[in-house]
C-alpha cells in the first residue's frame, strides 16, 4: 500500500510531474459527516476514521479569539437563537457585499460565545447527527491545535490542520484581522516552521500575501469557487477585475505559485458536471497546478446522493449514501494532492483499497 502523501517531506512536482503516492484525507470541517462540524468531537472522530488533516474555519469573538466556526453568523450551527438573553444582539450587517440577518461571533465574546451549544448544519438531511445537538461547545483554535497535536503523539501519524481564515477583508475592516492571532497561536506551539503540517486556506488572495509578508513558513492554499464570474472578495474591494477561473488558468496558476503552495478548487474545476448532473473527462487544471508547482487539494466530496455527480447516485433518496468511492476514484485518478471529504472512513477505505 502507498503511504499517504504528506506535503512537509514530498517536495512540490516538478513540471509535468504527476503525483505518485496516495492523496491526503483532509476531514472536512472534522467528520461532519457525523457529527455537528466544528467541533472537538468532530475533529477526533476524523483523526479515529484515519483522516490526515482536520480542517477548522476561523473567525473572530468580539475580544479577538479565533474560534472554528463555518461563518461568523452562527444562527444555523448554535442554538443561539434560543436564547433569550442574547436576542438583542440580533443584527442585519453585510458581509463580503452580502445582507445577512443573525447572531454574529464578533459581537459575543470568548465568554458568551461559550456559552451556546453546537447543532447540526444540516438537520434534514444529516438526521442521525441532529441526536447531539447540544451536546459541544464551539472550539477555539488553539483547542483545535491542541487536539492534532495529541492525536499525533497518540496514533504515531502525523495531523496536519488546515485552517480557513473566513471573511478576511470584512474582518479587518472591523478590527479584528484573522493573521496575527492565526500566528501567534501556530507559533506559540511551534507550528509555524517549514515542514509543519499546517495549511492556512483562503478563498481571498491579499491576506495570504499578507501571511507571507509576516514571515509564515506554513503552507498556503489558494482556494477558488467555480463560478464563472466569481472572484475573490478581496478583487471586488480593490476593483480587481480577475476571477477564480482566469486565476485557474495556466498563466493564472503560475501567478498563485508565487504566494501560495497548494491549490484548493471546488471538485466541479476539476471533473466538470454536464447537463444530466454527471462528470466529464477531468479538465486541465491539476496538469497546469502541477506545471507551475502546485498540489492540488479540492473540496468537498459528500457520500449523499444528493450531493454526487449523477452516475454515481444509488436510488431515489437523496439522503442516503450513494458511490462515493466511484466519485473519489474519478478524481484520483485525474491525479490530485488530496481531498476534502465529510466521511473520512469511506474516503480512507476508498484510498486505501485503490492504492492496494
Amino acid at each position: 500500500m502507498r503511504r499517504p502523501c504528506a506535503f512537509p517531506v514530498v517536495p512540490c512536482p516538478s513540471a509535468g510531474t504527476p503525483t505518485t503516492t496516495a492523496p491526503l484525507l483532509v476531514g472536512h470541517r472534522g467528520a461532519s459527516g457525523y457529527r455537528p462540524e466544528h467541533t472537538l468531537a468532530s475533529y477526533e472522530l476524523a483523526v479515529r476514521q484515519g483522516a490526515d488533516v482536520i480542517e477548522p474555519d476561523l473567525v473572530s469573538t468580539r475580544d479577538g479569539v479565533l474560534v472554528a466556526r463555518h461563518e461568523n453568523e452562527i444562527s444555523g450551527t448554535t442554538d443561539v437563537a434560543l436564547r433569550p438573553e442574547l436576542a438583542s444582539r440580533r443584527a442585519t450587517k453585510l458581509v463580503d457585499g452580502q445582507e445577512v440577518t443573525g447572531w454574529f461571533t464578533e459581537d459575543l465574546t470568548l465568554a458568551e460565545l461559550r456559552t451556546l451549544r453546537a447543532r447540526e448544519r444540516l438537520p434534514l438531511v444529516r438526521r442521525r447527527s441532529t441526536a447531539m445537538d447540544g451536546r459541544y461547545v464551539v472550539p477555539t483554535f488553539d483547542e483545535v491545535l491542541d487536539l492534532a497535536l495529541r492525536a499525533s503523539r497518540e496514533t504515531g501519524r502525523t495531523i496536519g490542520v488546515a485552517p480557513e481564515t473566513k471573511h478576511p477583508t470584512y474582518f479587518d475592516s472591523i478590527g479584528l484581522s484573522l493573521e496575527e492571532p492565526l500566528l501567534a497561536s501556530l507559533r506559540a506551539k511551534g507550528l509555524d516552521r517549514a515542514g509543519s503540517a499546517v495549511y492556512v486556506q483562503s478563498f481571498e488572495q491579499a491576506n495570504l500575501r499578507e501571511l507571507r509578508v509576516l514571515g509564515a513558513q506554513v503552507h498556503l492554499v489558494q482556494l477558488t469557487s467555480a463560478g464563472p464570474t466569481a472572484r475573490p472578495y478581496d478583487h471586488v474591494v480593490a476593483g480587481d477585475p480577475r476571477t477564480y477561473a482566469q486565476m485557474t488558468t495556466a498563466a493564472g496558476l503560475r501567478e498563485v505559485a508565487t504566494y501560495a503552495d497548494v491549490l484548493g478548487p471546488d471538485r466541479s474545476q476539476v471533473l466538470p458536471r454536464g447537463s444530466t448532473g454527471a462528470t466529464g473527462a477531468p479538465t486541465r487544471l491539476v496538469a497546469d497546478a502541477h506545471d507551475a508547482g502546485l498540489r492540488v487539494v479540492p473540496y468537498t466530496v459528500r457520500a449523499e446522493n444528493r450531493f454526487l455527480p449523477a452516475q454515481h447516485r444509488r436510488g431515489t433518496d437523496p439522503d442516503a449514501y450513494g458511490d462515493v468511492s466511484g466519485e473519489l476514484g474519478e478524481l484520483f485518478d485525474a491525479g490530485i494532492d488530496g481531498v476534502f471529504v465529510d466521511q473520512p472512513d469511506l474516503a480512507r477505505a476508498s484510498r486505501d483499497g485503490a492504492s492496494r
